[in-house]
């Protein structure tokens, strides 16, 4: 909590306190890094086929590195692959690799690697959530769904040590950018089997990306460390970062205002409550991108296995209240899951706030004025946003529906395993897109994909977006994901769109370089430096 009447500038003794105590507890080497930066929540994994959060995602990507990465503009460039050719029909990718990428340990990174990791990522018993990132590859869904036991028929062929050939399903406009994901990067399978559950520990990761994994101190920090092998290691500027992970806001401004970080990377990081004043200052950054902040319904119990209930929660959501009382930086309210413009898709208008119809959808569910209706409880993570978010839908419901609902907040970690398990009523969710196109946003609800997390299943949903898996034709294509989308939010609706992203950091841009704005929201740390004075 922040301190009454303390000033902008002042740091309270007991933010000074703590960071000395965490300080004088961390085992790293004490001299300060060469670049700190605050990012949100404690990290649950480091393994690219396991994250599923925009935290463990930074870290991810300054370690590992796929055929393509990302720069600073949030395009896909040659990563590992220096060069790629595609087949006339774009179905066909064949990838050259770099003879001088390396992994840590100083093992080549070769085209195996790539077929190794893909193959795990994919396993239905690694578990992972981003799997369907991979079905993009010729019978990648069928061997991921246990169909398919044969990996030898999966569109993925090593050449030799130095190319690889991948065969999609279907022609995929965004499959450079997926090559960059973390899902797609490669881990040293060696480390793996040796290791199998403390691999992504500090002396045992190997990685082929910027940086390697020097310490993690959970609840302290993570320290990268320039990888010496690093194929681009000339133009890595900072030698060592500090990853700090702090998700109280008015903590993290705190530990900002003071010096003792040089950028704070995530809106939820930012006091809400001072946002008017902050955005006068030199070192604030915003800038739209491709996300959005939503409600999920559990739509495997009572109540919300009805889509009636769904929709009346939906409908006494007042989005614009919620982006001018709590987010409070210029958040466009939402109605659709898919933000506008994404890749030139205009998405269909959702729900939009009527109580009365919303009573009146309450009350053909058997629930008039509330009555009847069981105690359910709302989700949340840890977080001052989510908190006021949370506190002011149950004020809506309970006025227009006459109902009460439980507030539940839980630690990152213990919140994405309560809401992929389906442990809860209705929760907090968000979703940036991994691509700039709207399957990365639709492709998530269909049947048993492991990013849904509502027990959601619809045929005519599925159908439609493997039409437009398959639709060649560029305007018909974005007409089918707008079809689908309909049936997402209004007509369904086991999700209820609240507001599209506005990024926002906090740095001297006088000062630190290679940050730019960009609608996936990727900051990679290669790119970024100090600039000469």
């Amino acid at each position: 909590m922040r301190i009454p009447g303390v000033t902008l500038k002042a740091i309270p003794g007991i933010a000074v306190v703590l960071l000395s105590v965490l300080l004088a507890g961390c085992d790293v080497a004490p001299r300060r890094a060469d670049l700190v930066f605050i990012n949100g929540a404690e990290p649950e994994t480091l393994d690219p086929a396991l994250i599923t959060g925009q935290p463990e995602e930074r870290v991810v990507n300054a370690l590992f590195e796929g055929l393509t990465t990302f720069d600073a503009a949030g395009k896909p460039v040659p990563g590992v692959a220096e060069s790629w050719e595609i087949s006339p029909d774009r179905k066909v990718y064949t990838f050259h690799l770099r003879k001088d990428a390396r992994w840590s340990n100083g093992d080549p990174v070769t085209a195996e690697d790539f077929l190794r990791s893909w193959r795990r990522a994919l396993a239905p018993e690694t578990g992972s959530e981003y799997a369907s990132q991979l079905y993009t590859l010729r019978n990648g869904k069928a061997f991921n769904d246990g169909k398919l036991k044969d990996f030898a028929q999966v569109g993925v062929r090593v050449v030799d040590p130095v190319t690889l050939e991948v065969t999609l399903e279907n022609p995929t406009p965004y499959f450079l950018d997926l090559c960059a994901f973390a899902t797609l990067r490669p881990v040293h399978l060696p480390s793996v089997e040796r290791y199998p559950d403390d691999w992504t520990k500090p002396g045992k990761l190997v990685c082929n990306g910027a940086y390697t994994l020097e310490a993690w101190r959970v609840n302290d920090r993570i320290r990268l460390h320039r990888n010496p092998f690093y194929w681009d290691r000339a133009h890595v500027a900072m030698e060592r970062v500090d990853v700090l992970p702090i998700s109280k806001a008015n903590t993290a401004f705190n530990v900002y205002a003071s010096g003792q970080a040089d950028l704070v990377m995530d809106k939820g990081l930012v006091p809400n409550q001072l946002l008017d004043e902050l955005k006068k200052r030199p070192d604030f950054h915003s800038a739209p991108f491709l996300g959005n902040y939503f409600l999920r319904f559990n739509c495997t119990r009572p109540p919300f296995n009805d889509a009636r209930v769904r929709r009346a929660f939906a409908l006494v959501v007042d989005k614009p209240l919620l982006t001018e009382k709590i987010t409070r930086a210029g958040e466009p309210p939402a109605y659709s899951l898919t933000p506008p413009g994404t890749a030139g898709y205009q998405p269909p208008a959702g729900l939009k706030r009527d109580p009365a119809q919303a009573r009146r959808l309450l009350a053909e569910a058997g629930y008039p004025g509330g009555r009847g209706f069981p105690r359910v409880s709302y989700l949340y993570s840890e977080g001052e946003l989510n908190e006021g978010l949370a506190i002011e839908i149950q004020a809506m419901v309970r006025r227009e529906l006459g109902i009460e609902i439980d507030l539940q907040r839980q630690e990152w970690k213990v919140y994405l395993r309560s809401m992929a398990s389906l442990d809860y009523d209705l929760c907090r969710a968000s979703w940036v897109g991994d691509y700039n196109d709207p399957n990365t946003f639709l492709g998530c609800f269909v049947t048993g994909d492991g990013n849904n997390r509502t027990g959601w299943s619809n045929a005519d949903y599925d159908g439609l977006i493997a039409a437009a898996a398959r639709e060649p034709d560029a305007v018909r294509r974005l007409e089918l994901f707008s079809q689908a989308e309909r049936i997402l939010i209004s007509r369904d609706a086991p999700i209820c769109p609240l507001y599209y992203y506005i990024g926002i950091q906090f740095y001297d841009s006088s000062r630190l370089g290679g940050i730019e704005a960009n609608l996936l929201d990727e900051h990679p740390l290669k790119t970024m430096f100090w600039k000469r004075r």
